[in-house]
């Protein structure tokens, strides 16, 4: 059977090679179905009426016919469409040329004034049978097409599109005229109730509301939905939750990903990710003012082999900038980024820099040797659970690392300073977040400072809660576990967080940089918190299983320092609207310099010396607000 269906494939894709080199083929056809319906309507008329003409004149206005049916089809170019892709227009072409060709028929009679009965129903029924013919060979080599198609390919997955706008009518009907996909479209299922029961391409619509979609599925072994585009994913939760417990896949359709090696249009199918159900529509940034800003600039940016520094030299890469400096302490990770960059973008100027933001000597090399415009501090220690057992270590890289690169962006004079902080900076309650709000104050305290003095650098602050996705975050860890079995651990089943796509996060990050003031802190829409004990049962379900049967969850408590809600703004902050709906600017309170700068040495110093109580005990005396929680610090508190 497989041999068979081989040797169909080579013949049937040899015939459409053919008819595509040599479209004349297509012409002599038409050609030879008129004169087959010039002549069927000639034999009717002289059964059917008076038609006493000689043969001869009969044949010299068949010629006068068919050539004038030659000059029609020349001339509309029906002949070079593709007649497995026919559609209305290409109908309509046929229809022009043989009106066109019927009335010079016409015409012809008339001037040599042929003399027999009903000649005007004549030339009509010679119209209508040619037409006829032409349209039935038309539809009969689309349904051999549409056959040759089902038949000579691999078995294919029954799939349902969702909706039925645009965009899902031209995906079911590129999938199911293509043999590169594996998916014969059944129908689709729509919340338009007006819809219901009618039907498109000869597809069934059915109604999400009303109709039996259970039985439905199973009678057509319907194994596969498919979405048209990622917002209409997450309107469906409920039925994409229905669908994954009957056992079916769910895919979702990017927009059309350009011209393969063989110029061919293609759609990259992909299954759905979680990330895809709390993922937000796209959110609109000015291109034109973020491309000003960084065009023909030279740009650093640190942390850029972690989640949120690599999406950002992707983004800036499609600026064109002049120079891009990627800055990370992490080897293979960097490694592999420039790989990533050479190959997708492989005009760019870029440099990757193996550095650490704490020695100040590996930054003075980079900022004299590279003079950077704009500067993107991503670069943090960022798990909660580990920089509590290691204080000094998330001090000496988020506060001091911090305190060196702003110190050489006043110094260098750059154009504009952009760091990268977190909600956990807001009431902290561990030290991670503690370190990321002293962080805050002393780039916002040395902005103030440096404006003074004279200084023209534009410092940024932007605040954002967890990103999908990023490098220890809670989905990949889940997967792991799911894929392993389970159990999924979650500390608390009350524990919720914001959650932001990273390039959502990444693009506010230039956006918020592109129109911010020095000294201000952007705090970012992230939406509605999600419950992470829902997070866990959504992904359980994704993966095929039911939660607690198949793969049980585990609640082990709050880590050291964690709380169970995040907030993006402290209690006694509000927040000033700006252009972009999405951001906002915090007002926070203000900390003269100098007191901060001697505060934060102090910090530093006893960093070094790893004297951890001393050194968390001054932290919590410049943040007040940092109330440790679960742990061995709250002691400090009082």
């Amino acid at each position: 059977m497989e041999n068979l269906q081989k040797r169909m494939r080579i013949l049937f894709n040899r015939i459409m090679r053919t008819s595509l080199i040599n479209r004349w083929i297509v012409f002599e056809v038409d050609l030879i179905l008129c004169i087959i319906g010039y002549s069927f309507a000639a034999y009717i008329q002289m059964r059917n009426a008076n038609m006493d003409i000689p043969n001869s004149k009969l044949l010299q206005a068949g010629a006068v016919f068919i050539f004038a049916t030659i000059v029609s089809f020349y001339l509309s170019k029906s002949y070079r469409g593709l007649i497995r892709h026919s559609n209305l227009i290409e109908m309509w072409r046929l229809f022009v040329s043989l009106f066109f060709s019927s009335a010079i028929l016409y015409g012809y009679i008339l001037i040599l004034d042929y003399t027999f009965d009903y000649r005007y129903f004549f030339v009509q029924n010679v119209f209508l049978i040619c037409l006829v013919l032409l349209l039935v060979m038309r539809y009969c080599i689309v349904l051999l097409y549409n056959y040759s198609i089902n038949y000579t390919t691999e078995v294919r997955n029954k799939s349902l599109i969702y909706e039925i706008d645009s965009h899902s009518i031209a995906l079911a009907q590129w999938l199911n005229k293509s043999a590169a996909n594996r998916h014969q479209v059944q129908g689709f299922v729509t919340r338009n109730q007006n819809a219901k029961k009618t039907r498109i391409q000869g597809l069934p619509v059915h109604y999400l509301n009303g109709d039996n979609l259970d039985w439905f599925l199973r009678k057509n072994e319907v194994n596969t939905v498919i979405f048209p585009d990622y917002s209409s994913i997450r309107k469906e939760q409920d039925f994409i939750s229905t669908c994954i417990e009957m056992g079916i896949s769910i895919l979702v359709s990017p927009p059309f990903e350009g011209l393969d090696s063989n110029n061919q249009i293609r759609y990259q199918m992909k299954p759905i990710q979680f990330e895809d159900l709390l993922g937000r529509d796209e959110i609109m940034i000015d291109m034109d003012r973020i491309e000003n800003q960084t065009r023909d600039k030279t740009i650093l940016i640190t942390g850029a082999a972690g989640s949120i520094g690599s999406e950002l030299v992707r983004q800036l890469a499609q600026f064109k900038p002049k120079l891009l400096l990627v800055f990370d302490v992490a080897e293979t990770p960097l490694h592999n980024l420039r790989l990533e960059m050479e190959k997708d973008y492989p005009n760019l100027k870029f440099v990757p820099i193996i550095g650490d933001v704490r020695s100040e000597s590996r930054l003075d090399f980079v900022f004299r040797k590279y003079h950077p415009q704009i500067v993107y501090h991503a670069a943090a220690y960022k798990h909660v659970p580990l920089m509590e057992e290691n204080p000094c270590e998330a001090i000496l890289v988020n506060v001091l690392g911090t305190m060196n690169l702003s110190n050489f962006a006043v110094r260098n004079n750059v154009d504009s300073f952009v760091m990268i902080s977190t909600d956990k900076a807001v009431n902290p309650t561990n030290v991670m977040g503690a370190s990321k709000r002293i962080a805050e104050i002393y780039v916002q305290s040395l902005a103030k400072e440096s404006a003074k003095k004279g200084s023209t650098v534009n410092f940024v602050t932007t605040r954002f809660g967890n990103v999908l996705g990023s490098n220890g975050s809670v989905i990949p860890h889940f997967k792991e576990q799911i894929e392993k079995g389970g159990p999924v651990t979650v500390t608390h089943p009350d524990i919720i967080r914001y959650f932001m796509t990273i390039p959502e996060a990444c693009r506010l990050v230039l956006e918020a940089a592109s129109f911010g003031k020095t000294g201000e802190i952007y705090v970012f829409d992230m939406g509605s918190p999600v419950k992470i004990v829902d997070l866990a049962k959504r992904m359980i379900e994704l993966a095929g299983f039911v939660p607690n049967k198949d793969i049980n969850i585990e609640f082990i408590g709050l880590r050291p320092g964690e709380k169970l809600f995040e907030e993006l703004l402290n209690d006694k902050e509000t927040t000033i609207p700006t252009d972009h709906e999405k951001i906002t600017i915090a007002t926070v309170r203000q900390y003269e310099f100098e007191n901060v700068l001697s505060a934060v040495h102090t910090m530093i110093e006893l960093s070094e010396k790893v004297e951890i109580q001393d050194a968390v005990k001054l932290m919590k005396k410049l943040v007040p607000e940092f109330k440790s929680k679960n742990s061995p610090y709250s002691e400090l508190d009082n």
